[in-house]
């Protein structure tokens, strides 16, 4: 005699519960053994076919552009105001800035990648009212979005063009 298939079940009558078997579907002679294994490989068989498309389907949109049309070299339209924003964790004294300028986005090699850059120049405070001197740092983005800061700015910001930055001057804490 071939089980072929055991069900586990909960009864009781709300007192107390029971736990119970129910031997349904009991079989005899080979047939139903080789219906019960050709069952298990065309669920196998499924299954592979099931995970082989989620994994082509994963790789089909798997685009590598180097002209910026994918999103992680999106244009960062809200550059300035992502800056602002991070310059508030950057710097111990966001207050009274001088002497603040901005370049454009401008796409540069970051550790081999190509990303969107834009540097800045501005004179910061140290502590108390003492000024540190002008220095030149790089804001990085990826997918359009602030990334970090790069201090080692001078190969990426150099021959940029630098506007006027009047928004840095004005930083609260």
């Amino acid at each position: 005699m071939i089980f072929h298939h055991v069900d586990t079940a909960w009864q009781g009558d709300g007192a107390g519960r029971n736990f119970g078997l129910n031997l349904a579907g009991m079989a005899e002679g080979e047939g139903a053994l080789a219906k019960m294994q050709a069952d298990g490989v065309h669920r196998r068989i499924a299954g592979v076919l099931l995970g082989a498309i989620f994994l082509l389907g994963a790789c089909a949109d798997n685009r590598h552009s180097t002209d910026g049309s994918d999103g992680v070299n999106a244009y960062p339209t809200n550059y300035k105001s992502d800056i602002l924003a991070a310059m508030h964790a950057y710097l111990d004294d966001p207050t009274g800035i001088r002497e603040s300028e901005i370049s454009e986005p401008a796409q540069k090699q970051v550790g081999g990648l190509n990303r969107y850059v834009t540097c800045l120049r501005f004179n910061g405070k140290r502590r108390g009212n003492e000024y540190a001197g002008v220095k030149e740092i790089a804001a990085v983005f990826i997918a359009g979005r602030f990334d970090r800061f790069l201090d080692t700015a001078r190969e990426l910001c150099a021959g940029a063009s630098y506007a006027p930055f009047p928004e840095l001057g004005k930083l609260s804490r």
